[in-house]
């Protein structure tokens, strides 16, 4: 389904002459891997950056210590950080970040393994949304990339 997806969002970015780039934490770089692998996506993918600690999410994106030392790197507040700063960093149209927690653990009671925040931002405007996913590592993953990228491409529509 994601090749599908992919193909979708590559057809209304090259249209429009616009291009994404994606900053993933639970998602391992899984979301740049799916874009990547339609051949043709040096024409519309900008750039991937995996910030899967804190401090490249400070670092890499601006994502500021205050968010993450309040709301913490599981949280609306955190993707949209992610997002806009992406955003801010890279020649693009569109971004989309996403933090969550794959478990197996990590999870607490506030935020249990299977809590995802995916945030995209462009034409000024960012939008967040929450998921509690259920599964595996590997099937919470999946349901992140999947979920992210149906986002984008109802943004794109």
């Amino acid at each position: 389904m994601s090749a599908v997806l992919v193909a979708a969002i590559a057809e209304r970015l090259l249209a429009r002459r616009e291009w994404l780039a994606v900053a993933e934490s639970c998602t391992g770089g899984m979301i740049a891997a799916a874009c990547t692998d339609l051949a043709g996506s040096s024409g519309w993918f900008e750039r991937g950056l995996v910030t899967y600690s804190n401090a490249a999410k400070r670092e890499l994106l601006g994502v500021p210590a205050s968010v993450l030392d309040t709301d913490g790197a599981v949280s609306e507040a955190c993707v949209r950080a992610m997002a806009e700063g992406l955003l801010a960093r890279a020649s693009v149209q569109h971004t989309l970040a996403v933090s969550g927690i794959a478990g197996p653990g990590g999870g607490t009671d506030s935020k249990p393994v299977g809590t995802v925040w995916i945030a995209w931002a462009g034409a000024g405007a960012t939008e967040a949304r929450w998921l509690q996913l259920a599964g595996d590592r590997a099937a919470i993953r999946a349901q992140a990339v999947q979920a992210a990228l149906e986002g984008l491409l109802g943004r794109l529509k």
